[in-house]
């Protein structure tokens, strides 16, 4: 198989995470790939039309993307149990909170680096800061018994999501109002899967 991914992309960290937590990564080839909302021309458009990563071209199948396929692909693939049926609403409810901080988070990113800069709105950045914060406060009020308990796919993308945000946007406090999931999320990063996908800018 070949994972189009970059090691900036959280979306492809979660899926390489879960590669590493299910004994997969030997069987995937990293395949370096990148672009922007302005130039899609280096990504997999072979792939995956919408030009986006991670892209996973399967051999016994067409090529699939989006991080929440790929994942669930590769789970299955395993036999593995981070998507457990005895509380599948609450993990993908999960999952979908720690991307929609990623989503966030990445439109964040685009607006300071792709904008011009004459052409920014802080006020669209403080509503992009407002979700990831609000979601930041959910889980640290709701999820922390959820993330407390057996790792599934809520726990990775969690972790990917909140690495995300300490990558391109330290400048700003997650941490202050949210002591137990900065607490979680302090341990987590010491996995070994998350210690060898932390995100760094390719040289």
């Amino acid at each position: 198989m070949k994972l189009y991914q970059a090691p900036t992309s959280p979306y492809a960290r979660k899926c390489i995470v879960l590669l590493h937590e299910t004994g997969q990564l030997d069987d995937v080839e990293l395949v370096f790939a990148t672009g922007s909302p302005l130039d899609a021309s280096k990504m997999p458009l072979a792939q995956n039309p919408l030009g986006k990563i991670p892209a996973l071209e399967r051999p016994d199948g067409g090529a699939i993307y989006d991080s929440r396929v790929i994942t669930r692909y590769l789970n299955d693939r395993a036999d593995a149990a981070f998507y457990p049926e005895s509380s599948i609403w609450e993990t993908l409810t999960l999952e979908a909170t720690a991307d929609g901080i990623l989503d966030a988070a990445l439109l964040l990113t685009y607006e300071a680096r792709v904008r011009p800069e004459e052409k920014q709105m802080a006020a669209f950045a403080e509503g992009q800061w407002g979700k990831i914060s609000r979601a930041c406060n959910v889980l640290n009020e709701r999820w922390m018994a959820h993330l407390s308990g057996p790792m599934d796919i809520g726990h990775i993308a969690v972790g990917a999501a909140l690495g995300y945000v300490d990558f391109r946007h330290s400048a700003r406090d997650w941490r202050s109002e949210n002591v137990a999931l900065a607490s979680w999320y302090a341990e987590f990063s010491k996995r070994p899967s998350m210690l060898a996908t932390v995100p760094v800018d390719p040289k």
